[in-house]
Formats: C-alpha cells, structure tokens, sequence
C-alpha cells in the first residue's frame, strides 16, 4: 500500500522522525485560518505515485493569495492516471544539502536493501552509481541502523551525524510498522546539523494491516484515498483496477496466474479492466463475494465482457459456477456476455450450469480469449 505522503508523515512522526509542520486540504475545503507557518510554504498534490514534482504538482508559494491559487489548480488534476484529491500544505525548509535515504525488503536478496547518498532530490536516478552507497542486511532494527553507519562512513561530519540519527529512527518505524519501503528523498540537512524529512515516500504491507492499528485505522478513514487496501480490509481479497477505460473484466483467482493473464491478454493488445485474486476458499457457499466483484466490474465505463479464469484445486467447479449463476442473477441490471475457461474438480457438474446459463465454457486459454476476442469485434 503506497501512502499518500501525507500519511507517510504523519506515520513517521509517531517513531519520532522529524518532518514539517503541514497540513491536509481536500477538494471542496477551504484554506484553514492557521497554516503550518508564516510563509512561505509548499504545496504538494498527494496521489499514490512518485515523480510529483515533475508532473508540476509541487509549488512553492510565498503569500496567502499565491498560496489559495496553488491550491486551486492543483486540485482536480488527473496525473499517472490518478485525480488530486487532496493537497499537502507544508512549511518550507531552508536547508544547506539534500540527502537521500531509503531502505527497502529486497526479496531477491533476502534481506533489507539500504541506501545513501550526499546527493538527494528531483534528479536522484540521474545521481552516477559511484556516489550511491548500499548495502542489505538482515530485517532487524539494530542491523539496519548499523548499517547506515557503515555506509555514511568518511562522509562529512554534519551529513554523517544526519544519516546516522536518521537511520535509528527510520529502522525503527521500518521494523515496528513492518513497513516494505520508506525513501526519505530529500533529506533536508540544514546549516545547524539538523535534519528534516522533506519528502517520504512509504509503502506499507497489505498483509500486515491486522497488526498495525494505526494503518488500519488509516485505511478506514481513508478508504476513498486507498480503494484497494480498503477491498482486501473489508472483503478478504485483492482487487485492484488496471486500466480504467479496459474493456474486459477479470474474474480469476491465484495472484499470480491473474496477471499472467493481464500480461497475456495485453500482449494479444487486448484491455483488461481489473486485476483479482477472488480466493474461491473463502465462498463457503456464499455467493456474497462474487455479486461484488460483479458490481464493482460492471462499474467499468467501457468494460464489455467478463472473463472467468480459475483452476480448481479444493475448489469444486461445481459449486463455483452455481454461486456465480447466482450471483449474476442478484446484481440489478447485470447484462455482460461471460466466457469461462475452468479446469480441475468438479468440471462436469460446471459444464452443465454454465451450459443452462448460456455460459460459453472453455477448458483450453487461448481458446476462451480467443472467443472474448470474437465477440468484442463482433459487438
């Protein structure tokens, strides 16, 4: 779950990590009366997604009319696909260098991947690989802060001391908030040798919400801003929107067959709406789950067809296909055409719903995109 960077903040300042003092603005709130500061301040577009300032989301203004035409016209943009809701209003920070520090799971490597450098900001990817500094260690908060001890070694004294009071605090919050990603880019240093926080970039785990009350409270309160991680909250199952203007809507189960089959059908320059884990494990017999993914799918403004991969292990086909028979005939107006490609137990007992439902039923993939495929031209 990526944070707004807001949120990313807010979370961080509880494991005491210094960041300026800002505040949250949405879409039809007016400016408080007390900001952060005197002036002058920044104002931030808060989306899930990095490459902010780029995008021209990020300005610095120096008055109270400056700063409510700021605001106003970042409000409503649509950047990376996603619609600026909010915005951050932050005090600015004058500041003598710009770090970076981040720290990371890297599966790959098995371990926390943790990274320096004396050269932070907008143009971090351009920064040449000689002036970086990284090392993975094991995910404990003792070894990640040693670590950034190791790494900031022989840097100036104030930048070092920086690193090194940032790298006990940000282990911390890493560890404690069992967190995937935090990149603090920039770190602010200013001139008296204290830091600050000038961006932070998180990403928290879905998995882990159940554990940590402050992110679930966060998903919660927030759920218009977190679609997704407030789905799986609620609902016990990933989905996730791909492609707003897809056309074909997905219902799968197993993460990693469902985007082997977005890649798939992308390749055959087809648009997928939806990725879904549906996890047919958690039906029990209720078809609860299937009549909202069916909504939620039918919501699509230009989906046209729906698209049924599962391969059954434990799942019995049988049972699935009457609980999605049942679930298309309990959501209002629900008119989609539905190709299935079903493989596993209990596939005979399926053929014979589906074929009563007028379900095209496939065991074969490629065949079952293949008739998507005709149908979307036909229609």
């Amino acid at each position: 779950m990526y944070l707004h960077e807001h949120d990313a903040k807010e979370l961080l300042a509880r494991y005491g990590v210094p960041v300026p003092a800002g505040c949250i603005v949405g879409m039809d709130a007016a400016l408080p009366e007390v900001l952060p500061s005197a002036g002058p301040w920044v104002v931030k577009g808060q989306i899930s997604a990095g490459g902010r300032g780029k995008a021209g989301i990020i300005k610095k203004v120096a008055t109270r009319e400056e700063l409510d035409a700021g605001v106003r016209s970042i409000l409503g943009r649509v950047v990376k696909g996603r619609r600026v809701e909010r915005v951050r209003v932050e005090a600015c920070v004058e500041s003598s260098a710009e770090l970076y520090i981040s720290m990371l799971l890297d599966a790959e490597a098995g371990g926390v991947r943790v990274i320096v450098s004396l050269r932070g900001g907008m143009e971090i990817e351009a920064v040449a690989a000689t002036e970086i500094r990284s090392e993975v260690v094991r995910l404990d908060t003792i070894a990640i802060a040693d670590c950034v001890v190791r790494l900031a070694m022989g840097y100036a004294p104030a930048a070092a001391q920086a690193l090194r009071e940032a790298g006990a605090q940000l282990a911390n919050a890493f560890v404690a908030a069992e967190l995937r990603l935090i990149e603090i880019n920039p770190m602010f240093l200013r001139a008296d040798g204290s830091w600050v926080a000038g961006d932070a970039k998180v990403v928290a785990d879905e998995g882990a919400l159940e554990r940590q009350p402050a992110l679930r409270t966060l998903v919660e309160t927030q759920a218009a801003h977190y679609v997704e991680s407030a789905v799986k909250l609620e609902h016990g199952f990933d989905y996730v929107v791909v492609d707003p203007a897809g056309e074909i809507g997905l219902l799968t189960t197993g993460a990693g067959l469902s985007m082997m089959l977005i890649d798939e059908l992308r390749a055959n320059h087809l648009k997928p709406y939806n990725f879904l884990d549906v996890r047919t494990g958690g039906f029990r017999g209720d078809p609860t789950r299937l009549v909202n993914v069916l909504k939620w799918i039918s919501a699509g403004p230009k989906v046209r067809i729906v698209l049924v991969n599962i391969f059954a292990g434990i799942t019995d086909l049988g049972e699935f296909s009457r609980l999605l028979v049942e679930a298309m005939g309990r959501v209002p107006g629900f008119k989609l055409p539905v190709v299935a490609r079903l493989a596993g137990n209990g596939l005979a007992a399926a053929r014979e719903v589906f074929a009563g439902a007028g379900i095209a039923l496939y065991t074969d993939l490629d065949e079952a995109v293949a008739e998507v495929r005709r149908r979307l031209e036909v229609a």
